[in-house]
């Protein structure tokens, strides 16, 4: 899969203006959400590529990808950022391939993954998966336990806990998906009530961004809109 970097800039501009419309529309400041470009799927040249223009986190789904793909770009000085749900047996390649975790969702995990950090002698950043959806197929934390997860992890010194994030219900009513990224907002609220510093909320994604602005994401995760189709049966 090869990419033409004419027109990964255009779309990248593309994407980066309806946010920054999306952002002026909800009365926000364009500078307060940032991209993810997720880039599952697609090939380390799509990525290297991407790179010319000045983009160094990437968003994958699983740890294989970056397993596979960060030999190959080793010299780019990116940063991978895991958005898939984690099982615990990826620990390890998690805690020397990647920079940052947005599916955190369970203490066992948390407990994983900080001992095999402590080996690597790594720290990273976290966001906690919260389950704002009813979907069966969405994975996260429910909301009534995100306080007692929230206090435990101050014990893990390896996880730098920045923010939550969470998937939408998939809907044609703005109203219901509008309500997921609400919610995640004010569990963040409660959060800092009780002491949890977490600026960042990443939630929202190619369909859904410009509601998930409105209801103040931080950080907005697109895949296709910036890379073009997948040949797998993804989208982000």
């Amino acid at each position: 899969m090869s990419t033409d970097s004419t027109l990964l800039a255009v779309r990248w501009a593309q994407v980066r203006g309806r946010v920054d419309d999306a952002c002026r529309a909800a009365g926000r400041d364009p500078a307060a959400v940032s991209i993810l470009p997720v880039s599952k799927t697609f090939d380390a040249g799509v990525i290297r590529a991407a790179t010319t223009l000045g983009l160094r986190r990437f968003g994958e789904n699983k740890v294989q990808e970056i397993r596979d793909k960060s030999p190959l770009l080793a010299d780019c000085d990116i940063r991978w950022v895991l958005i898939g749900h984690l099982q615990t047996n990826k620990a390890k390649e998690v805690a020397r391939l990647v920079d940052e975790v947005q599916s955190l969702d369970r203490l066992e995990l948390a407990e994983v993954l900080h001992r095999r950090l402590q080996q690597e002698g790594r720290a990273i950043d976290v966001l906690v998966q919260v389950k704002t959806s009813s979907e069966e197929s969405k994975f996260g934390l429910p909301p009534a336990q995100l306080p007692a997860l929230l206090d435990a992890l101050r014990h893990f010194d390896t996880l730098r806990v920045r923010g939550l994030m969470t998937l939408a219900t998939q809907s044609t009513d703005a109203a219901v998906v509008r309500g997921c990224f609400r919610r995640l907002r004010e569990l963040r609220d409660e959060a800092l009530a009780q002491g949890h510093a977490l600026p960042r909320l990443s939630m929202g994604m190619s369909g859904d961004f410009a509601l998930a602005i409105a209801e103040g994401a931080t950080e907005v995760r697109i895949g296709s809109a910036i890379f073009g189709g997948r040949a797998a049966p993804q989208s982000a």
